[in-house]
């Protein structure tokens, strides 16, 4: 099986063996404070470090186990204070805590620049009162699409005017292919109206559980009362495994390392699919781990998944990524580059190819 379908790293874009050699070194050195119970906001070198590169009090920042508990606690806070707006497409877990909390989702649509900043200012006209808006501006999960500067400066300009708190979720920011870096909505804002999220799964590694907010003070003590009763202590070794990492110098190496690695896999999946399915209209992203593609209406998504997997190739239908029942995304797909090599993308996209042949104009 060729998997499209999770947006996993390749096994050789993991820093195996200088992350042991980190490990090791933090164990031995302080393996009295990280190997038991320590403060649920995080690791605190770490969390100085985290505070520093986004110009905040330590206080500000919330390490967590990953970056979806920490969506569950800023879901759960804000979800009974009025509707979520989400960018459709948007990230799937989001839109599976909310439903799960009870919260009222409301969907600002996508083109092929990211979020409609004008269809965001209609929303906001029509009820200015919303909870927050969580959205991915920069290489988007699923769509790979990056908001521009302007956008981004008119979203800024909208939270301010309306009072609205935004949460800008940016785990894929550094891993950039193309083009040149664009400020946060963070950076943009100061931190008067953006919570900011990250994490180090796409440029450390997914498996040490190491993700952070910056929030609010009133905020982040707010969600650390909550993390106490749900994991009671962070998972210490990682973080100061990461803060260890960093220390040495290692980061900005191994983002470039796996910045080059997924650049080529990115590179394989387009160019066969302009060979293979040229009138395919697909999203060209300029990082991160997806790209999205828009299937023939006549497709549906969901069934063609059935015969790509017995085919050997998967990936996740697009109605993923909309509200259930919304009847949006039928027709379209996210595909992950992330895992595959390049030739099995090469491979993989083919297998869809021919799958889709009937549908293509002659």
């Amino acid at each position: 099986m060729i998997s499209f379908a999770r947006g996993v790293p390749a096994p050789e874009c993991l820093p195996v063996e200088e992350f042991a050699d980190c490990a090791r070194a933090v164990i031995e050195r302080d393996g009295e404070t990280v190997l038991n119970y320590g403060p649920v906001g995080g690791y605190g070198p770490l969390r100085e470090w985290i505070a520093e590169r986004h110009g905040v009090a330590p206080g500000r920042v919330l390490v967590t186990n990953g970056s979806l508990p920490g969506l569950n606690l800023v879901l759960g806070y804000f979800g009974d204070q009025g509707r979520i707006l989400v960018e459709a497409p948007t990230y799937d877990r989001p839109l599976t805590i909310a439903a799960r909390v009870g919260a009222e989702v409301h969907t600002i649509p996508q083109d092929e620049h990211g979020i409609d900043v004008d269809a965001l200012e209609q929303e906001l006209r029509r009820d200015g009162s919303p909870a927050f808006l969580y959205v991915l501006p920069t290489f988007q999960n699923p769509s790979g699409r990056t908001l521009p500067v302007e956008r981004r400066r008119r979203l800024i300009e909208l939270a301010r005017e309306y009072g609205l708190t935004v949460l800008e979720d940016d785990p894929y920011g550094r891993v950039r292919f193309d083009g040149e870096a664009l400020p946060t909505l963070f950076e943009l804002d100061g931190g008067e109206h953006v919570l900011y999220s990250s994490s180090f799964s796409k440029i450390v590694a997914p498996g040490v559980r190491v993700g952070y907010f910056v929030l609010p003070a009133e905020v982040a003590a707010a969600l650390e009362r909550v993390a106490t009763n749900m994991y009671l202590t962070p998972a210490l070794v990682g973080q100061a495994t990461v803060y260890e990492f960093i220390r040495r110098g290692s980061l900005e190496q191994n983002i470039e390392r796996v910045t080059d690695l997924l650049r080529a896999r990115r590179d394989a999946m387009l160019e066969t699919l302009e060979q293979e399915l040229p009138d395919l209209r697909t999203s060209r992203p300029e990082g991160g781990y997806f790209l999205w593609v828009d299937l023939p209406e006549s497709v549906n998504a969901g069934e063609l998944l059935e015969r790509a997997e017995a085919a050997g190739v998967t990936y996740v239908k697009g109605a993923d990524f909309f509200p259930a029942g919304s009847g949006e995304g039928r027709s379209a797909a996210r595909l992950a580059f992330s895992y595959p090599s390049p030739d099995e993308i090469r491979e993989g996209v083919s297998r869809l190819a021919g799958l889709l042949a009937p549908a293509m104009p002659v």
